[in-house]
């Protein structure tokens, strides 16, 4: 497994824990890695620290595109596993320049076949083909939807 694949799972379960109310972020952080039992490779906790907290600071305006995004869908009746993947995803839209949107979707629809439930893949790809779009990230060409 990619490292940052790997640090896309641990800010995945770093948010998971934050969004079910169980910690703050610096909490989680804090309970993470001292409750790993194997030792996390520096780059790998690294990305997944800078995922977390970014999303997790830049929340409000990452949840307005998710929820532009998501037409008959409320973002807090979206599933706790598919609701923060969105969010580290759009995150990556957002401020990590040096990740393609569509390596960020990919790795986003991975996450969700892994986590999720059997939609989850396609509704994550679904909601963000929408924000990457609406962002200007990608461009379809003409005649296609």
């Amino acid at each position: 497994m990619g490292s940052r694949r790997q640090a896309r799972e641990q800010a995945l379960q770093l948010l998971y824990e934050i969004d079910i109310g169980q910690s703050s972020l610096e909490g989680a952080l804090r309970r993470f890695w001292e409750d790993e039992e194997q030792p996390t490779d520096p780059d790998v906790s690294e990305f997944a620290r800078v995922l977390a907290r970014g999303a997790t600071e830049h929340a409000v305006r990452i949840d307005e595109l998710i929820t532009e995004a998501s037409i008959n869908w409320k973002i807090n009746r979206m599933s706790y596993v598919d609701r923060n993947i969105l969010r580290l995803a759009v995150f990556e839209f957002l401020d990590c320049e040096d990740i393609p949107a569509m390596v960020s979707m990919n790795e986003a629809i991975e996450l969700g076949k892994r986590f999720g439930t059997s939609e989850s893949s396609s509704f994550i790809n679904g909601i963000l083909d929408r924000i990457a779009r609406n962002l200007g990230l990608t461009s379809r060409p003409k005649g296609t939807k």
